[in-house]
């Protein structure tokens, strides 16, 4: 037994088996947060949700209610089939999924089915969505 325990100690304390235990805790450690993330995530996987309390958006259905805070009146928009919108204050038309016209308010929103019904409307394509 002494004879392992002199060996295991000068394995130890030489360069060679230094660089090897610090190998091996840096791998022990990168497993032990991998699986701690992997247990915080729980089982629960629905991703997460965003909520805005003036807002209620269907989107299979793809129908937008809005909520005027001022009036407290609900408006509500299909846009089924629509393809392009612009703001009614605006000059720009934007694609349904072009990021760029995320930031106009829903009820500030026209809805067109093609492009060439906003361009007759005096809307011109977002440098953005093009």
């Amino acid at each position: 037994m002494e004879k392992i325990k002199s060996n295991v100690t000068n394995w130890i304390e030489s360069e060679q088996g230094k660089d090897i235990l610090t190998v091996i805790i840096v791998i022990l450690v990168g497993l032990g947060s991998f699986e701690l993330g992997r247990l915080s995530k729980g089982n629960d996987s629905s991703g997460i949700r965003v909520e805005y309390p003036s807002e209620n958006i269907i989107q299979g259905e793809k129908i937008i209610s809005t909520i005027n805070p001022q009036t407290n009146m609900t408006a509500t928009v299909n846009f089924l089939g629509k393809k392009f919108f612009a703001s009614s204050r605006g000059t720009k038309y934007y694609s349904i999924g072009c990021s760029a016209g995320k930031t106009i308010k829903q009820e500030n929103r026209v809805y067109f089915m093609t492009k060439e019904e906003a361009e007759g409307a005096g809307y011109e394509l977002s440098n953005s969505c093009r």
